[in-house]
């Protein structure tokens, strides 16, 4: 990885009996958002968080303040923190690969964070084998280890010439989807209206490029840092223009190209024809005289 990138893991991974050593570096991060501090209006200075007591209101130093569990309204059992210590399972440093499956199979609901997962020096041929073999056989690994002390189950794919390492969300952690669409009616939709939203689907076709898309909030809060410092107007938000209500169908078949509207000129008639061109004729022709006899015609008054 690139100097300056610091592997948050260092370990092994395990399949059959071959082992390599591996890293894990952090595939996305937010260190590059705008962030802000909490200052006093009044002074101008940072503020710091500090721990009261809920009843006595009294601040709470550090060596005073332990976990506790509340196992009823406003009653809590202590749980020291080396008792806390004693629960984190043991690391061996190795993902041990249990299953590789289709990566159809894994619903990415579960997908966590992902991780760059790259080899040592010492072990790139494992590493290679591992990886070309799951390209040609189009799986994905299922392991786990311990990491940041906790037991995780992590999905491994091919990716370039390394793999990702994605942490998986545990069954309990995912919300039923059945819950979330519950209230949502049975609807068929068939006919002209499927046929408008698949047409609409294939003009819109494309390939995804994430560096297409932007972070309109950042960028904004950018512009407005900017603006404090040098003491310019504020950026004004845009006026958003609310869309008037359409029939559904109306709206699919506008949106597939059906009724853009043409401005269309009403067809003169062969008369009508002849008579602009009679009087274009005579125009001319009044015009000639006037620059004959060296005056211009008059225009009326507007």
């Amino acid at each position: 990885m690139a100097t300056g990138h610091r592997a948050q893991w260092k370990g092994f991974i395990k399949f059959g009996e071959v082992s390599c050593g591996v890293a894990l570096y952090t595939a996305a991060s937010t260190s590059e958002r705008i962030t802000f501090n909490m200052v006093n209006k009044a002074s101008g200075n940072r503020v710091n968080r500090v721990f009261v007591d809920s009843e006595t209101e009294d601040p709470v130093p550090k060596e005073q303040q332990t976990k506790g569990f509340e196992i009823e309204d406003g009653e809590y059992i202590i749980i020291d923190p080396d008792e806390v210590a004693a629960t984190i399972p043991e690391s061996n440093k190795t993902l041990e690969i249990e299953a590789f499956i289709p990566c159809s199979d894994v619903d990415d609901v579960y997908f966590d964070k992902p991780y760059y997962l790259t080899p040592d020096k010492m072990g790139g041929d494992a590493f290679a084998a591992l990886r070309d073999a799951m390209k040609k056989s189009n799986v994905v690994a299922i392991a786990r280890t311990v990491l940041f002390r906790r037991m995780r189950t992590v999905l491994i794919r091919p990716h370039g010439k390394g793999l990702i390492a994605t942490t998986m969300n545990y069954d309990y952690e995912v919300r039923s989807s059945k819950k979330a669409f519950e209230e949502i009616p049975k609807l068929k939709i068939e006919g002209e209206m499927l046929d408008l939203a698949k047409h609409i689907i294939s003009t819109k076709k494309g390939t995804f490029d994430p560096a297409t898309f932007d972070d309109r909030y950042e960028a904004a809060l950018a512009d407005l840092v900017k603006a404090k410092i040098e003491g310019k107007a504020l950026p004004k938000p845009k006026k958003v223009e609310v869309s008037k209500p359409n029939d559904l169908l109306a709206a699919l078949r506008e949106s597939a190209g059906m009724m853009k509207a043409t401005a269309v000129k009403p067809k003169r008639t062969a008369a009508n024809a002849n008579q602009g061109t009679g009087r274009q004729r005579a125009t001319r022709g009044a015009t000639s005289k006037a620059t004959a006899s060296g005056t211009a015609p008059r225009r009326k008054a507007s």
